[in-house]
Formats: C-alpha cells, sequence, structure tokens
C-alpha cells in the first residue's frame, strides 16, 4: 500500500505541474499577481513534498509504528494540497500575467490623443508591447510552446 500511495502521489504531482494545474484552479484562495513568487512557492511546495515523502518511503516496515506511518502520510497529504492550491495560484498568476499586460496595452492606445501622430503612438506603446511580449513569451516557454 505504501508503495502505491508513493506512486501515485509522484504521478498525481508530475501530472499537475504538467497540466499547469487546470483542475485545482478553485483551489486557489488568493492568486497572487507575481508569477515569480508564484512559481518560488510551489518549487518550495514540491520540495517539501519530496522530502516528506522521501521520509516516508525510508520508514522501515520492522521498526516503525502505525502512528508514525499515520503522521507520515498525513504529512504527505498535508504538503500535496499546497502544491495544489500553490499550482493553480502560479497558474492564474501566469495568464493574469498576460492578460493585464494585453489590457494595458489597450489602454495606453485608448488613451492616447486623437492628435498623436503614429512615430508618437509607437514611441508611447514601447513599453506596453514589451511588457505584453516578454508575458507571452514567458507564457509560451512555460507550456514548451514550439
Amino acid at each position: 500500500m505504501k508503495r502505491r500511495f508513493l506512486r501515485t502521489a509522484a504521478v498525481t504531482t508530475a501530472a499537475l505541474v504538467m497540466t499547469g494545474g487546470g483542475t485545482t484552479a478553485a483551489l486557489a484562495a488568493d492568486p497572487t499577481p507575481d508569477p515569480s513568487k508564484a512559481a518560488a512557492e510551489l518549487c518550495t511546495n514540491l520540495n517539501q513534498l519530496s522530502s516528506d515523502t522521501a521520509a516516508l518511503q525510508a520508514m522501515k516496515p520492522d521498526t516503525t509504528t502505525k502512528d508514525q506511518l499515520k503522521a507520515a502520510t498525513q504529512k504527505v497529504q498535508d504538503d500535496w494540497k499546497k502544491v495544489a492550491q500553490s499550482t493553480a495560484t502560479w497558474t492564474q498568476a501566469k495568464k493574469d500575467a498576460v492578460k493585464t499586460a494585453a489590457e494595458n496595452l489597450k489602454k495606453a492606445y485608448d488613451n492616447m490623443p486623437g492628435s498623436t501622430t503614429a512615430s508618437q503612438a509607437a514611441t508611447n506603446l514601447t513599453p506596453q508591447v514589451q511588457a505584453l511580449n516578454t508575458a507571452v513569451r514567458d507564457a509560451r516557454s512555460e507550456l514548451k510552446c514550439p
């Protein structure tokens, strides 16, 4: 049973990370607007899950009590919940980064006076275009788009 649980946890974690946590979006209590912070939180939580899973795996069947096994299993389950929540937060932050950059570009364009020349418009929109380009590039990189 212990091996089946560990294998299931590892496969589920891998699937969650690979799919971007779409199925766990409902678990995100307060998505952060900072993808870097969310990614760091996800890494921390994955590291803790890995550590506690290794500790569970290292338990010796002949010297481990049922209470020790229960406590170790509970730690892994608690870690998994944190991974699920931080994955959803990280995914939402990535989506929000692209959405915000696109909205900021539209707002900047919409707020330009009618007398703005094409050259002035291009210059004025450069920061928003660069921000959108960066957000899209980062999202494509995360998704490993061709």
